[in-house]
């Protein structure tokens, strides 16, 4: 569940360092944070695409919020979902999951059948639990690096390689199923807009407890897809015996 997601990039966001230095970018007391040597240019973009979602974005989220019942927006976030599980199924047949990629497969048959095209979730009562994954996570488990964090326009928090595969994980979508571009329009801004509803309180909740918004959602991001990558078991970093640290000898 995407709701689920952003509470988990929360959550690895609190454990994973919310505290961000506060001095000016390109400033000599600001050290250069690893995995991210673009950060000036990243902080730029980031400043723009949030300007645009306080401008329209999470305004237009929260009217759908408030005019949208309960039952309804879970029913749209649900047939969403159910597109990407299918992708799902598929980057775990191609990490050499099988039994999970079959399970995953399985739960798209059944929420396709019995679910009212992806309306319902009753897959998840028979115990076909969702596990996302995508293009990224693949790459990632047959060893290709990740390169440079980056903030993509519009589109937020990513990496070099997530960000070349991003049009893959992104086809599957029920846009396929419109007849004409206003169609489709129509349909990825209703993803959007559910995507962004769903994110609301979370995003009200960085706001008030965190002192640099661009590296609390830095370091949350990547926190969480490497848990992602490595399934909720990500390797511990090695430790690095300080010199400094020892003892003075006498």
């Amino acid at each position: 569940m995407r709701r689920l997601a952003a509470l988990l990039l929360l959550a690895a966001a609190l454990a994973g360092g919310g505290c961000a230095s506060l001095a000016p970018p390109g400033s000599p007391e600001r050290a250069v944070a690893p995995g991210d040597p673009w950060e000036d240019f990243n902080r730029q973009v980031f400043a723009f695409n949030d300007a645009v979602d306080q401008a329209v974005l999470a305004p237009v989220a929260k009217a759908y919020r408030f005019v949208m019942p309960d039952w309804a927006s879970q029913g749209v976030t649900n047939v969403y979902a159910n597109f990407q599980d299918v992708w799902s199924a598929a980057n775990h047949l191609l990490q050499g999951k099988i039994h999970s990629g079959l399970e995953m497969g399985m739960r798209v048959i059944v929420n396709t059948s019995f679910g009212l095209g992806g309306l319902l979730d009753p897959a998840t009562d028979m115990g076909l639990v969702r596990r996302p994954e995508d293009l990224g996570q693949t790459l990632a488990v047959w060893g290709m690096p990740s390169g440079p964090f980056v903030v993509l326009p519009l589109f937020g928090p990513s990496t070099v390689r997530d960000s070349f595969v991003r049009p893959a994980d992104v086809f599957l979508n029920p846009v396929l199923l419109a007849e004409d571009w206003k169609s489709a329009l129509g349909l990825a801004l209703l993803d959007v807009i559910d995507v962004r509803s769903n994110l609301l309180g979370t995003t009200e909740l960085v706001d008030e407890i965190a002192l640099d918004r661009y590296s609390f959602v830095r370091d949350a991001y990547l926190a969480r897809r490497l848990e992602q990558i490595f399934d909720g078991a990500p390797p511990l970093e090695p430790f690095v015996d300080d010199p400094g640290d020892d003892p003075p000898s006498r």
